[in-house]
């Protein structure tokens, strides 16, 4: 499986490849005002035919690639660099439509230009935001990843009292623009000095990750930050310095950058320069004069010329988004003179897609300038190349049905961030009368209790990473041996399953011993189950008087996929339809739970009138025993219980009896007053009885977290009011606290 997924990633590399060594010998044009406008042939985007191209996008045109500015280019001054990156990127479309021809799965081809141009193939209609649209390719996480490496970043702020008002302001802007250039591969500390320099965030005493949660934090204390004192700037790059050469913390190990954001100052630091960072000018200074002044940027200029950087200057808020990410240029420099070692492929985080794909993973490579023309001040990074995968189409290949009912697979990335896992959760949908609900409520302390079962199996994990990538790959078996699912290659789930049988009876009317299409051996589990319970059905059940046993339908589930009910109608109910499971077998309930436990297992799904009581059935083979198929049984839950306990309601009509499962829900009871509660947990029920349960430690209580909640916790409350009964713990930055309860947790 890893090979496979390794392939996979492997062949959307050949596009990027063929993209970047086309690109990096074009001619590049230096063409005046208007002088081409008429050689460029622009289309109405309401004449573009668009078609539904049935891969999770929306309507497509493989006619038309599409073009995008963002919006710092929508200026006069700008219309050369636009008329230039459309002039030698008009090349490159031939590149995108052979790309798409030669594999039709590849979903969006793109190309971001170091000017601000987006090209991306197949055309389709850019989603506007309601507000106003900052899109820009520069800061989108995939062509950071290929712009530049990781990076280990101070920011130094200088908050003396000469930076007061609108200074400050676009100080603080300009911070959190800087910030927004960083990816989770980046680590970053932020310090604001005058006499003496503190870190804005007294609890990071070193570079931390710059991943969301973190950079979330340092915007918030950087728009807390207070002008006063004098300027000492020798104090703020003592404190950089110390910081980038602390090698006993993790970090990028990759660029060293300071970023000194400040009005303007005599003193050039010269002494600190020679201390820490001359001869070898390891660490880069790059200086942004903020703000309209009339002070001397001589020496801001001298620290960064003296120490390989770049000067910039903020003068309004119009110049910092353009201004705070073109120090990307210089870091790629070196990147362009290694030529192409330095040239390898970047697989991103996950992220969401812009023009609504949804989550994807994108490997992207970096477009150099090669043509040589004597001046190495040329050699820069033209851009970067972007081809997304869907995170289903990665899911497509996880072994589902070979691992087991309770086996699954997971994927992270070198941060610990998740590519997949069963429990993660992409989207929460609220239904609009919940939502309006608990608008209603009045607002105070609410906890909220989610009951569940809890698997309290050992599990073993098996990791391998992934091919030429950075990607690690996480499997961890089920308790048996199942089968894979996909019969033939061509066979896909219908309507019905009538119409799937009919499909399923043509493909073996054709089928050959030599055929590709289907896998033989799985056809033949298919069809051995099948026979199996089609006799269990007709000779072992149909003999039977379910009455008897107050059973209503009895039905078997296999590893193969195949369930039958019988009968077919109970009650006037027809059980396949009332059904409350899932009819995979491999995400039902009581499927996943047979499994993992020895015996019977009862469980009593909501809101209907009966429970069911499901086995394992074991296969004795050579060195180990296979479970089979789970056998089950819907028992109507009133009938079977009169029975159990008749003698002793009439014998002692005081006793309270109950029946209760292993998650702690009750299934029975003699109390008809609680008929209506079977299936809910038994703490509502009788939370009393239950505590006394759980102190004689026949169930235990577990809590865990909900770390994937999109609300963020309530604020606490500073009243005088005494403490309640039942305290919820908060969690911090966007997690809310969850409760999960259960079998074993309550």
């Amino acid at each position: 499986m890893n090979s496979l997924w390794g392939l996979v990633l492997e062949s959307r590399l050949g596009p990027a490849l063929n993209f970047t060594a086309l690109s990096s010998f074009l001619p590049h044009y230096e063409v005046k005002l208007f002088k081409i406008i008429n050689d460029i042939v622009f289309f109405q985007e309401k004449a573009i035919k668009y078609y539904d191209s049935k891969a999770d996008m929306d309507y497509v045109s493989s006619n038309f690639l599409c073009i995008f500015f963002c919006c710092s280019l929508l200026d006069l001054h700008y219309t050369p660099v636009i008329l230039n990156e459309l002039n030698w990127t008009q090349a490159l479309e031939k590149v995108f439509i052979e790309n798409s021809r030669e594999d039709p799965s590849l979903l969006w081809q793109a190309f971001g230009s170091a000017t601000g141009v987006t090209r991306y193939y197949p055309a389709t209609p850019w989603r506007t935001p309601d507000k106003i649209d900052l899109y820009d390719v520069r800061r989108r996480p995939w062509y950071i990843t290929g712009a530049s490496s990781p990076k280990d970043m101070v920011i130094l702020v200088d908050v003396s009292g000469s930076v007061s008002g609108l200074t400050l302001k676009l100080i603080k802007a300009s911070v959190t623009e800087m910030l927004d250039t960083l990816s989770d591969d980046d680590y970053v500390n932020v310090a604001s000095f005058s006499e003496k320099a503190e870190a804005v965030i007294p609890c990071f005493k070193h570079l931390v990750q710059a991943n969301v949660r973190n950079k979330k934090i340092f915007k918030k204390a950087v728009q807390e930050m207070q002008a006063k004192g004098t300027t000492d700037y020798k104090s703020g790059f003592h404190f950089a310095f110390n910081q980038l050469l602390n090698t006993n913390v993790p970090r990028a190990n990759c660029n060293k950058i300071i970023m000194l954001f400040t009005d303007g100052g005599e003193d050039r630091a010269q002494d600190i320069f020679e201390q820490y960072n001359w001869p070898n000018k390891t660490v880069r200074v790059f200086t942004f004069s903020v703000g309209q002044h009339n002070y001397d940027v001589t020496p801001l200029q001298w620290i960064a010329c003296a120490n390989k950087g770049y000067y910039f200057e903020i003068r309004s808020i119009c110049a910092i988004r353009i201004n705070t990410q073109e120090y990307l240029d210089v870091l790629g420099r070196p990147m362009v003179l290694a030529g192409n070692e330095a040239k390898q492929v970047q697989w991103t985080n996950v992220y969401q897609d812009a023009l609504g794909l949804g989550l994807v993973v994108t490997g992207t490579m970096p477009v150099f300038n090669l043509t040589s023309d004597g001046n190495s001040q040329n050699q820069l990074i033209l851009g970067v190349m972007g081809i997304d995968i869907h995170l289903d189409e990665i899911k497509k290949l996880t072994p589902r049905y070979n691992l087991g009912a309770n086996g699954y697979v997971f994927a992270i990335d070198p941060n610990g961030y998740l590519l997949l896992h069963p429990n993660l959760q992409t989207k929460v949908c609220y239904d609009f009368t919940v939502l309006l609900n608990m608008k209603t409520l009045d607002r105070g302390f609410i906890s909220t209790f989610l009951q569940r079962y809890i698997d309290e199996a050992i599990r073993t994990y098996t990791w391998t990473p992934i091919n030429d990538t950075d990607y690690g790959l996480y499997v961890m078996p089920g308790c048996c041996f199942m089968f894979y699912r996909e019969y033939c290659k061509r066979l896909f789930i219908a309507e019905n399953n009538t119409q799937f049988l009919e499909d399923f009876i043509s493909f073996m009317v054709n089928l050959t011993p030599d055929s590709a299409e289907c896998d033989l051996g799985l056809i033949h589990n298919l069809l051995l189950d099948s026979g199996i319970i089609w006799q269990l059905a007709t000779s072992v059940w149909k003999n039977k008087d379910l009455n008897t046993y107050g059973f209503l339908s009895l039905f078997a589930a296999t590893d193969s996929g195949v369930t039958r009910v019988y009968p077919k109608m109970s009650g006037g109910w027809i059980m396949a339809e009332s059904w409350d499971e899932d009819p995979e077998p491999f995400n039902s309930n009581y499927y996943r739970r047979s499994l993992d436990n020895k015996g019977y297992v009862f469980s009593v799904p909501l809101r209907t009138f009966y429970t069911e009581c499901s086995s394992v059935e074991q296969i004795q083979g050579e060195g180990e025993d296979r479970q089979a198929s789970a056998i089950n049984t819907s028992i109507a839950i009133v009938t079977v219980f009169v029975i159990v306990i008749l003698v002793i309601v009439f014998a002692f009509q005081d006793l309270l009896c109950y029946l209760i499962d292993d998650g702690g829900f009750l299934v029975m009871s003699n109390q008809k007053d609680h008929w209506k509660k079977v299936g809910i947990f038994f703490g509502d029920v009788d939370p009393y009885l239950m505590y006394a349960l759980y102190n004689n430690s026949i169930f235990a209580r577990r809590q865990t977290f909900l770390y994937q909640s999109t609300c963020e916790p309530a604020t606490s409350s500073h009243t005088g009011a005494a403490p309640r009964g039942i305290v919820v713990p908060s969690i911090a930055d966007l997690l809310r606290l969850a409760w999960w309860t259960s079998a074993a947790a309550w």
